[in-house]
């Protein structure tokens, strides 16, 4: 796996900008196996890869940019889900950014928001806390955040 280690090691992350956000792609080993002890020089190992691309891409695109990457290795795609594009453009998301009062910011990594844009269906992310502690250790949404959000929610509500 030294090949592919070291294409992971050198990648360097894409910033792209996609209706006056900028995303930051990733491309992570997440897993590697192999061998069958700890005294066994592996026949075979494997390495698993996670590659959160920008909403500019489909989910096709994302794939050949895979495969370019690693050429003459076997690789096999699970857990697909395309990206969500930020939805500024349609009247309603944009109502809805008025009404919270905040800036949209990108969001780095799925939600159902995703399943959403695939349809063609406006939709956002939001909530309180921020995002960039999500499944950290010092993951947390403050009490105070809460009311924030109910505040921004009941002004959309009641717009």
């Amino acid at each position: 796996l030294a090949d592919v280690l070291s294409v992971l090691a050198e990648y360097e992350p894409r910033e792209i900008e996609v209706e006056g956000l900028v995303y930051r792609e990733g491309l992570n080993a997440i897993r590697i196996q192999g061998g069958v002890a700890g005294n066994v020089i592996p026949d075979a190992a494997r390495v698993e890869i996670n590659y959160r691309f920008a909403p500019d891409k489909t989910l096709d695109q994302a794939q050949e940019h895979c495969r370019e990457l690693f050429p003459g290795h076997e690789l096999t795609f699970v857990d697909l889900s395309p990206a969500a594009r930020p939805g500024l453009d349609r009247p309603s998301a944009a109502a809805f950014v008025d009404a919270v009062g905040q800036e949209p910011q990108p969001k780095y990594g799925w939600t159902d928001v995703a399943r959403f844009s695939e349809k063609g269906v406006p939709a956002v992310n939001f909530g309180p806390g921020d995002a960039l502690l999500a499944h950290t250790d010092d993951e947390h949404v403050t009490a105070a955040a809460i009311r924030d959000c109910h505040r921004a929610l009941e002004n959309w509500l009641t717009a």
